[in-house]
């Protein structure tokens, strides 16, 4: 009797034992964030933020690798006729709330976009070439462009599907921005479903259950936003978190060297960049002018330009994680010019002698906004380039905020100039080109970034053109001709190229991506 309640005992602290062991493999997820999303809307603002957690819950037609290639998604294959796209839509997809996926959603979803009201930084950008939008059958969709369209694949990669059933409302978007935030039609058929957003502490998802890919390793996946990159570093250090993104540069050897963790560093396709407001009036932050903009002046523009030590902003302030830039994308990516491969030199004389010549030996007030947390180290290079525009005589106020007040502030052009951040999501210069230089025209979706008020319509010209050119050899010279065009008149002065880095615990591996995206299904348990 005894022995048969001794085996009885033992075989229950076996099955507790296997069942913790079991529950001890249903690991979940933390991933400290450098910058909140300002939206749970996959439509309403095109920033990385935004952007992952839309891909992490939804998927689009087609996807980009961690090399900005285009693979299947939710469409299969794909055909391509002259002007006209054909998708074959894969036949097993379901939302997270147990609904199929039809071509229907995709025609919901790509109506949605230019509806949607206040976008700082508009998805239409990504639609600008499509002209329709058909559905033969519930697993067939029909694109046909306005002319040809050489990167509509990596356009499209970055409109995720929603669901008609469940996004459809009174509004002319359907779901309010408003709606969506709070959790209300934000079903796709990701990999991870959303449970709840508490603004300043917390994003939960847990795994879509209908996912129709690979089931990804995390039960659930807390994403908690951490500006304060010391405070990720310690976070991370303490065991509170899992993954952070931009740990400080100059912590990045004390962590390479920790055994408990490891370190993914990955080179980006982000440039960061300084607009000037190149009005006719003066913007706001400016004074002693005269009620001029010297803005609007190629030679201000190209003195300012010249006073930027970018080299010492890449060694004193990134710590050498990144590449003085000088074009919108580093050489010999798609479409860029080898003419503008390096950084432009420190000059202050030159500059001096430019602002003199411009009529402006004695300087002026301008403003520069600024994120504080967005990007790596975004305020102290902005406060690196106030101290050396004060040595060509131009005194900087720096105004620098929270993310989502900046973009709101930088939409309304509060700023005489502002620093801020592009990703090449197709991997060449057409999209930063037409996203952040192109004349601003809501209607075409081009310009959606712009908010410099630059405008060289003869560079809109050669760009329309490169966006309808299908041969590669062509298309290159063209927006190389364009890219030279922006850089020779300092429509935009480029800093620099961002190196991508992220820490996290030993266990955990993560390959990192050249547009910067931490996606939580491509994180794995280290074997």
């Amino acid at each position: 009797m005894k022995l048969i309640h001794k085996t009885i005992l033992l075989s229950a602290m076996a099955a507790c034992f296997l069942g913790t062991a079991s529950m001890a493999q249903a690991r979940d997820l933390t991933i400290a964030l450098r910058s909140e999303p300002s939206s749970m809307d996959p439509q309403f603002h095109s920033l990385t933020p935004n952007t992952q957690l839309s891909e992490t819950m939804f998927d689009p037609l087609v996807r980009t690798d961690g090399n900005a290639k285009p693979v299947p998604s939710l469409a299969e294959s794909w055909t391509v006729d002259g002007d006209v796209w054909t998708f074959k839509l894969r036949s097993d997809v379901k939302f997270a709330d147990g609904s199929p996926f039809t071509a229907q959603d995709v025609i919901f979803t790509y109506d949605r976009v230019p509806k949607v009201p206040n976008s700082p930084s508009s998805y239409s950008l990504y639609l600008s070439s499509v002209d329709k939008v058909e559905a033969p059958d519930p697993h067939t969709i029909k694109i046909t462009t306005k002319g040809p369209s050489p990167v509509l694949l990596a356009n499209l990669s970055m409109v995720p599907i929603m669901s008609h059933k469940a996004a459809a409302g009174p509004a002319p978007e359907g779901k309010t921005t408003v709606e969506l935030n709070r959790g209300d039609g934000l079903i796709g058929t990701g990999p991870y479903k959303f449970v709840s957003w508490k603004r300043g502490a917390e994003i939960v998802l847990e795994r879509n259950e209908h996912y129709w890919g690979d089931k990804p390793d995390w039960d659930k996946v807390t994403y908690r936003p951490i500006s304060n990159s010391a405070a990720r570093v310690a976070a991370l250090l303490a065991g509170d978190v899992d993954v952070i993104e931009d740990p400080p540069t100059d912590d990045l050897p004390r962590l390479k060297s920790d055994k408990n963790l490891y370190i993914q560093e990955t080179p980006s396709v982000r440039v960061i960049y300084l607009a000037l407001n190149q009005g006719q009036e003066p913007p706001p932050g400016m004074e002693g002018t005269d009620g001029k903009n010297p803005l609007a002046d190629k030679r201000v523009r190209q003195a300012l330009s010249l006073a930027i030590d970018r080299k010492a902003i890449v060694e004193r302030i990134m710590d050498g994680v990144g590449l003085p830039a000088g074009n919108l994308l580093a050489y010999p990516a798609f479409g860029t010019s080898e003419k503008h491969s390096k950084a432009e030199s420190v000059d202050a004389e030159q500059a001096k002698k430019l602002m003199a010549e411009a009529g402006y030996a004695d300087g002026f007030t301008l403003s520069l906004g600024s994120p504080d947390g967005r990007y790596t180290n975004d305020k102290r290079i902005a406060q690196a380039v106030a101290a050396m525009w004060a040595r060509i005589g131009v005194k900087t106020n720096v105004e620098t905020m929270a993310p989502p007040v900046f973009f709101k502030q930088r939409n309304a052009f509060a700023f005489s100039t502002y620093l801020a951040g592009w990703a090449a999501s197709s991997g060449e210069m057409l999209n930063p080109l037409k996203s952040l230089v192109v004349t601003k025209n809501k209607e075409q979706g081009l310009g959606t970034t712009n908010w410099s008020k630059y405008s060289n319509p003869d560079m809109d010209k050669v760009v329309a053109e490169a966006s309808v050119t299908l041969d590669d050899d062509k298309r290159s010279a063209l927006l190389q001709q364009a890219g030279d065009m922006v850089m020779e008149d300092y429509g935009i002065l480029p800093l620099q190229f961002e190196l991508s880095v992220w820490a996290m615990k030993k266990d955990v591996r993560y390959g990192g991506r050249a547009d910067q995206m931490t996606l939580a299904q491509d994180m794995k348990l280290a074997k």
